[in-house]
């Protein structure tokens, strides 16, 4: 399997995943996409398509056959992205509160605001604000959690690619690459869509949405859960991810 982080996260946000999924008999890559982490970051915008090819060329790198996505929030959008275009190379789909759906204004305001704060004006204290704003229970920030994105934070490259990484919070941008019904209608995978009711970056009626555009889409909602349902809920999430991917988790 594949797991895909969020806008200016990197592989950070599967920490309490990837053991369990070892552990189930998966081989784990756990990937920092383009411009984000410490991979590369090259001076262009990194839009949809340019994460796909990314994606692409690491798969082709690696030998995988097919392998299983999970991306969560822009990891999501990536990989619906790449599953409605090549679902030839796609095994199957764990959507986890995937951007791409809407473009509101408020919402990506405060996605680029928050994350010019933490990275321009660089502090612990600025990076911790920027990692509350995914959990529904800000004591889910730990302190090891702060450190590791504030070094990220805090690279050189990371400053001056900020503009690209934050590309697809300017609406006409956003709006050039919306996940519509009829993209999301050509994926054939097997998708499991995981959502928080509390998620502060998008409605429960998103989610509906995104169910309902998907042939054979499988919803599950978390409760008491905001953006990072995976890392929040991980024991619930692991639960199901895991019999999912072996075709043992059913659709309905």
């Amino acid at each position: 399997m594949i797991c895909l982080h969020g806008t200016s996260g990197h592989l950070e946000a599967f920490t309490r995943n990837i053991e369990a999924a070892v552990n189930a008999g998966f081989t784990v890559h756990a990937l920092d996409m383009l411009g984000h982490g410490y991979t590369d970051k090259p001076d262009f915008d990194y839009t949809p398509p340019q994460h796909v090819d990314h994606l692409r060329a690491y798969i082709r790198t690696q030998g995988l056959d097919r392998p299983h996505l999970i991306g969560e929030s822009l990891g999501g959008w990536v990989s619906a992205w790449l599953a409605a275009d090549h679902p030839d190379e796609v095994g199957r789909l764990i959507l986890v509160a995937p951007g791409g759906t809407a473009a509101t204004p408020e919402v990506m305001a405060k996605i680029k605001q928050s994350t010019e704060a933490a990275v321009l004006n660089a502090s612990l204290d600025r990076t911790r604000q920027r990692l509350e704003l995914l959990m529904h229970d800000p004591r889910q920030v730990t302190d090891e959690l702060v450190q590791v994105r504030h070094a990220i934070y805090t690279q050189d490259d990371f400053r001056t690619a900020l503009a690209h990484i934050l590309c697809l919070q300017d609406l006409p941008t956003r709006t050039r690459y919306l996940l519509d019904k009829e993209r999301l209608g050509r994926i054939s995978t097997p998708t499991l869509l995981i959502w928080g009711r509390q998620n502060p970056f998008g409605k429960t009626a998103e989610a509906f949405f995104i169910r309902d555009s998907i042939p054979g889409c499988r919803l599950e909602l978390f409760d008491e859960c905001g953006h990072w349902p995976q890392y929040e809920k991980a024991d619930q999430f692991n639960d199901l991810a895991w019999p999912f991917l072996t075709g043992d988790g059913g659709q309905h």
